[in-house]
């Protein structure tokens, strides 16, 4: 299995300052197989062969990037006390000031160099200390992600790829160019860099209300002026403050790393599959150093259809043409695997004979979720299986999902009697929040007429609605009248039930026959009362019928 790289781009900053990286050896232009497998660099828009150059050459006047930065610096400056105050913030954590520049190197050369191909202001190279302290990896509760900090829907309107393999969000040469593309045409629109940046962190809409409110109040209408969030309002003074630390490091008692003005990645591309962890081993470099370059890839298999572009130092990229050659193993260990009917990730696994921790694992399936049909999987690769996932898979593959909760079906219940939300949900087996839920009720009462919207497992026996309060027993003027509830009941009374309702009629029967008054008779030992029932048997079963209909 073989690789095929192209050119492609270079850019960003510091490897080794003091060692400069070593050209591979020449390669036979006359053997076509060797031509095809030459590694490139792109920087400054040309194109440099690295079998016949060195990194070196692609270094510029400035030994520094920084100096080059402040050479490039075209935004007015900010004086207020909120940029003071984010000024003293970052001088009272050098540690923490420390790590994020430090973690800019691998990247700041090519935003620079982007930046300085389109002629806009260096500064912008500082924005991603604000956004994400340099980190590709930042999500935030947003869910803005990567170093330039995209939402999702602002990254699909700048063409930034989120499937199933990429999310280019993260990806550094791609949020560059988006993030680029986005605060050119905020200046375009408000004719103002701070205006610009504020519309970035707050959105353009928010800005243009701004405005357009102080200008009906015959206000100014520049940065320092608006009306908006505090985040907003300190977003320019945080800008401010760390360009005024890379300008003078010295007067707030920090130091910078030094960061060479040379390229610091190489991009290689490869038309096979390869296991990131196959391609970090190749590269000579660990799996999280590998991850910090290529951020965007979010399974554990890069996958060749996609084209991908894998950003490798420059000394790594030429062991990873060297290794690649004298690699006899498996490039790939994964592929795919597209369910066709519902089913929970375990009975998945069993079918397939894969773990289920692997395969919940890998495609980042939480606990307590089913697959929905059309969903496809990464899983293991077969012995026998030596196939790459095919440019369709990489294209549309989506894993769908949803709560493995047993199959309902929805009810309505009309309410016969006043009864406790808890107890039609105890009797239904359900919570009383399912219950308010389905309802879209806060009340803890159900009235007679009421309709209840109840969700049951399918094939589940469904308990009979007690019907209203009944009259059991009817005696002449003056007497008292006894009233007894109706019971909910299941469909089909269980022997206990019948052997209890008999030991009642019983012992209804035995006290009416010792009763020493006549008012005290039971209904079956008097005839007046007799009568008297059945009308009010009558009365209370039209009454029934009239609440059923309304």
């Amino acid at each position: 299995m073989r690789f095929i790289f192209s050119a492609l781009l270079v850019l960003t900053l510091a490897a080794c300052a003091s060692q400069g990286p070593t050209a591979p050896p020449a390669s036979d232009a006359s053997n076509p197989s060797t031509a095809t497998d030459t590694l490139r660099v792109t920087a400054a828009k040309q194109t440099i062969d690295v079998d016949k150059s060195s990194v070196e050459q692609l270094t510029t006047a400035d030994s520094d990037l920084w100096a080059r930065i402040r050479r490039g610096f075209q935004m007015p400056d900010l004086h207020n006390d909120l940029v003071d105050m984010q000024a003293n913030w970052y001088a009272q954590r050098p540690d923490y000031v420390q790590r994020m520049t430090e973690r800019s190197q691998k990247y700041l050369y090519y935003i620079v160099e982007e930046l300085e191909s389109r002629h806009m202001p260096t500064e912008l190279a500082l924005l991603p200390f604000i956004e994400s302290a340099y980190n590709p990896q930042a999500l935030s509760v947003a869910k803005a992600a990567g170093m330039w900090q995209f939402v999702p829907g602002t990254g699909r309107t700048y063409n930034l790829k989120q499937n199933m393999w990429l999310d280019e969000r993260r990806d550094v040469m791609a949020s560059t160019g988006a993030a680029l593309d986005y605060l050119s045409r905020l200046h375009d629109m408000f004719g103002d860099w701070y205006l610009a940046l504020a519309a970035y962190n707050w959105g353009e809409g928010n800005v243009q209300r701004a405005i357009a409110r102080n200008q009906a109040a015959g206000l100014p209408t520049d940065y320092e002026s608006l009306r908006m969030p505090n985040e907003t309002r300190n977003y320019v003074p945080k800008l401010q403050a760390v360009k005024n630390i890379v300008t003078n490091p010295q007067v707030y008692g920090l130091t910078l790393p030094s960061i060479p003005n040379h390229p610091y990645f190489v991009t290689v591309t490869t038309s096979h599959d390869i296991d990131v962890e196959v391609a970090a081993k190749l590269a000579n470099m660990t799996p999280d150093e590998f991850r910090a370059l290529n951020p965007s890839f979010k399974k554990p298999v890069i996958v060749g259809a996609t084209e991908p572009q894998i950003l490798l130092p420059f000394d790594n990229a030429s062991a990873f043409e060297h290794n690649l050659k004298a690699y006899a193993g498996q490039l790939s260990s994964w592929t795919t695997y597209t369910v066709t009917e519902r089913t929970r990730p375990q009975a998945l696994a069993e079918k397939i004979g894969v773990d289920p921790q692997t395969l919940m694992s890998v495609n980042k399936i939480p606990a307590g979720m089913r697959l929905k049909p059309g969903s496809t999987l990464v899983v293991p690769r077969g012995d026998d299986d030596d196939e790459d996932i095919s440019a369709d898979v990489a294209e549309s593959a989506v894993l769908a999902m949803e709560p493995d909760v047993p199959d309902t079906r929805k009810m309505l219940i009309r309410v016969r009697r006043k009864q406790t939300m808890a107890a039609i949900a105890e009797r239904y087996h359900v919570s009383i929040g399912q219950l308010r839920a389905w309802n879209r009720t806060h009340r803890s009462m159900a009235m007679p007429g009421q309709v209840i919207v109840l969700h049951v497992p399918v094939g589940t026996a469904v308990p009979s609605e007690p019907g209203p309060q009944k009259i059991a027993t009817a005696i002449p003027d003056g007497a008292k009248v006894e009233r007894v509830d109706a019971r909910a009941a299941e469909a089909k009374p269980s022997r206990r039930e019948k052997a209890g309702r008999g030991r009642v009629r019983a012992t209804i029967g035995k006290t009416a026959a010792h009763s020493a008054k006549p008012a005290r008779h039971s209904v079956a030992a008097s005839k007046p009362a007799q009568k008297t029932s059945k009308v009010a048997d009558s009365h209370d079963k039209s009454e029934s019928k009239s609440k059923s209909k309304s």
